[in-house]
């Protein structure tokens, strides 16, 4: 399976195809996602893939007909022509979406999490705090090394995009990065793909540019000019002409390049509930309803200053079956120490007026997930996920991601 073998059709799902391309990267994630059980063989007419969902792994199972038009393939098809895999995995998530027009417009992010049930963080250079140049290239260096998954997408206005052959608002999959040696310099590269199968990059170092007679022969073969839709630029054009990277990987090793560590991960499903566990926001008086869990932080490391050795994610469950279709409320995360000798279950209001929460949260707005990393010391401390808006019902998966041995559990 390859990034080679489809190209995208008529729905407007760049966002999945690209999450798809990434994937074919990773055996190991794409043999979680596509059973190699399955093939023509005692054939039955129907194929399943895996989907994480909420908290865990679910089997998605779909009959063999493929959409047409004019005896065209409507959705993603293959190009040898011959090869099924592709077409049958996005008919799959599009049960999962609801059908095929429930996928036009939505993020990698999505796809990315029910393939992998793991982190992903967005980096936005739209945003206030937008990471440097310098950041950015640490950390896409740091994601490859990690086998992480990486998309990206173009800026939505025409005018940035201008006679660069990207085309607006559109999804595209990260598949690599090196530095070249030009002159007495290095030159740092970003290889892009566009899920459509044609149109790539224009500038310095696409397939037709001269930038490639300047450097050594072993350098050149880098570079092909086969109109696959897959193309170099240099990183400093990727960072101008894209709006966003998201990158997803099943651990947070890429956050901090600290490979060697091995997270522990803790799922739990909770709710919140109009009247009994839907206290709103920190300064209204029925905060102290909201769910809680306590955590026991056993260790930081010492020769790391300000080392982020927790990770805490709120995905939102959608009360109908399909996620496209959900409300999103407005929701986020707040930890605060428990001094020594608190007494054991549910903290109420007497706890929480006097006490400051240990970080300011990144406020989210029409998120499915709040995700936010700390630096916690050795100690006690209690999560509070909550709405914005008191008495909201909703459900919701808090996963908590410690670097050391961790105990955490619910106050009933």
């Amino acid at each position: 399976m390859s990034r080679f073998d489809f190209a995208q059709g008529k729905v407007g799902n760049s966002w999945f195809l690209s999450a798809m391309s990434a994937l074919t990267f990773q055996k190991n994630l794409m043999e979680q996602v596509v059973p190699m059980d399955q093939s023509f063989e005692d054939y039955a007419g129907i194929f399943h893939f895996r989907f994480w969902r909420f908290g865990k792994w679910v089997d998605v199972v779909i009959d063999d007909y493929l959409p047409t038009i004019n005896k065209q393939f409507l959705s993603v098809y293959s190009k040898c022509g011959n090869e099924f895999w592709a077409p049958l995995l996005e008919k799959a998530y599009a049960k999962v979406c609801g059908s095929y027009a429930d996928m036009r417009g939505g993020s990698s992010s999505d796809a990315f999490k029910d393939f992998t049930g793991g982190v992903y963080h967005c980096h936005n250079f739209a945003m206030d705090n937008a990471p440097s140049h310098e950041e950015l290239w640490l950390t896409l260096n740091r994601a490859t090394k990690c086998k992480s998954l990486i998309c990206c997408v173009s800026w939505p206005e025409a005018d940035k995009l201008a006679n660069t052959g990207l085309l607006v608002g559109r999804y595209y999959s990260v598949t690599g990065i090196t530095e070249v040696k030009l002159n007495d310099s290095k030159v740092r590269l970003v290889r892009v793909m566009n899920p459509c199968g044609t149109r790539g990059w224009s500038g310095k170092w696409s397939d037709k540019s001269d930038m490639w007679d300047k450097v050594e022969p072993e350098v050149r073969k880098m570079c092909f000019d086969r109109d696959d839709g897959e193309f170099w630029m240099e990183f400093e054009d990727f960072c101008s002409h894209f709006l966003k990277v998201t990158i997803c990987s099943e651990t947070p090793n890429f956050l901090d390049g600290d490979f060697k560590c091995q997270w522990k991960c803790m799922i739990y499903d909770g709710s919140w509930v109009a009247g009994i566990s839907a206290g709103g926001k920190w300064n209204d008086p029925t905060f102290a309803t909201n769910p809680q869990y306590r955590i026991q932080v056993s260790v930081i490391d010492k020769e790391e200053p300000g080392d982020k050795n927790v990770l805490v994610s709120l995905l939102q469950k959608p009360l109908q079956e399909h996620r496209r279709q959900m409300k999103i409320e407005d929701v986020l995360i707040l930890i605060f120490k428990v001094p020594p000798g608190t007494p054991q279950g549910r903290l109420g209001s007497d706890f929480f007026k006097p006490n400051s929460f240990v970080e300011a949260p990144t406020h989210y707005r029409d998120f499915i997930e709040v995700i936010e990393l700390y630096s916690l010391e050795p100690g006690e401390y209690v999560i509070v996920p909550f709405t914005c808006k008191p008495n909201i019902t909703a459900d919701f998966v808090l996963t908590v991601y410690t670097k050391a041995d961790a105990k955490i559990r619910p106050c009933q």
